[in-house]
């Protein structure tokens, strides 16, 4: 049979089961792996203390900047 396209040999394969002794199977436990998970650089609690750091900075700059105000009009 030539071997162009469109030319596939099919075989078929019979099933043999014993007649006398015992069949068993093997199946043997393997592990699984689990995509791994993303995991934040920073943890949740972190980057509000960040945040409230920040913004007290943002408070006391607001404060520095108020208070030479004030003592020129005085």
């Amino acid at each position: 049979m030539p071997a162009g396209k469109g030319h596939i040999k099919k075989q078929t394969f019979t099933q043999v089961l014993p007649k006398a002794g015992m069949l068993y199977t093997e199946e043997s436990q393997s592990m699984v792996l689990c995509k791994p998970k993303i995991m934040p650089l920073k943890s949740v609690t972190l980057e509000k203390l960040e945040k409230m750091q920040k913004d007290a900075q943002e408070v006391m700059k607001l404060q520095e900047n108020a208070t030479p105000e004030m003592s020129d009009e005085q």
